[in-house]
């Protein structure tokens, strides 16, 4: 996972995925002198949007590449301080922060009951741990369905990370650790000039497809460029002959138990 997330240009995703973690940060109604723990933290999209509204925000991230980047990006914030951290082995005391939370990044880590275990954990009784998270279906859904079916197959089967944007799904696995639990669907874009302009920023960007590539041969990745083109152009929203595509996502706000 290290590795993987290490590849590709993140900063420029972050920068189409900046709106969402403010729309989270909105969500959770973050105050003046919040302790905030940003999970997953890439280069830091989430705390800056809570230091923005005042909170004192701790960032975390497994990939040393990911807090070289946040550090740079938010080294003139001085209510930002970054540490390498796994989501489901936090390393955190108990009870520490008022807001727990992950945008589009917790949800990647391989064992969902842990990562659900440690936010909550970290989080003070009252506390509010909230995500956002990539649902099912849309570009997104159906282009981690594309690269999955050129992936060699893992010795066991892992959860999909689009269920952490089922509600249900979510539910079962804050069970008696959430006394309530609100939930936003939502929609986010990605946007081009065109279907192939885009799927150039995709193979630069995207930290899987970038993985995919490195170890394929290049004949066979040929393949998965072409059924990607097929993707995009399929699930094209534009009618001006630019590239508009559309994926849900699930904003969660849940109140950890006194």
């Amino acid at each position: 996972m290290r590795w993987m997330w290490s590849l590709g240009d993140y900063s420029r995703v972050a920068e189409v995925l900046e709106p969402y973690a403010e729309a989270l940060a909105e969500f959770c109604g973050i105050r003046p002198r919040t302790t905030v723990l940003d999970v997953a933290a890439g280069n830091g999209n989430f705390a800056l949007a809570a230091a923005r509204r005042g909170a004192i925000v701790t960032a975390t991230d497994l990939t040393p590449r990911m807090i070289d980047l946040g550090r740079a990006r938010t080294a003139h914030v001085s209510e930002i301080e970054w540490a390498e951290a796994d989501a489901e082995q936090l390393r955190i005391a108990d009870a520490t922060y008022d807001v727990v939370a992950s945008v589009f990044g917790a949800q990647f880590a391989p064992r969902p009951q842990l990562v659900a275990a440690e936010m909550f954990r970290v989080a003070k009784p009252g506390g509010l741990v909230a995500m956002a998270n990539y649902s099912p279906g849309g570009f997104l859904g159906g282009m981690g369905a594309l690269l999955a079916s050129f992936s060699a197959h893992p010795a066991f089967e892992l959860p999909s990370p689009f269920q952490w944007g089922d509600e249900e799904e979510v539910r079962h696995r804050f069970e008696g650790l959430a006394k309530s639990i609100d939930f936003d669907q939502r929609k986010l874009y990605f946007k081009g000039d065109s279907v192939e302009g885009f799927l150039a920023f995709w193979e630069e960007t995207n930290a899987p497809q970038s993985a995919l590539r490195t170890m394929m041969p290049p004949h066979d990745y040929q393949q998965v460029r072409a059924a990607a083109t097929s993707l995009f152009a399929e699930l094209n929203e534009s009618t001006d002959g630019r590239l508009k595509l559309s994926s849900p996502y699930l904003l969660v706000r849940a109140r950890k138990l006194s």
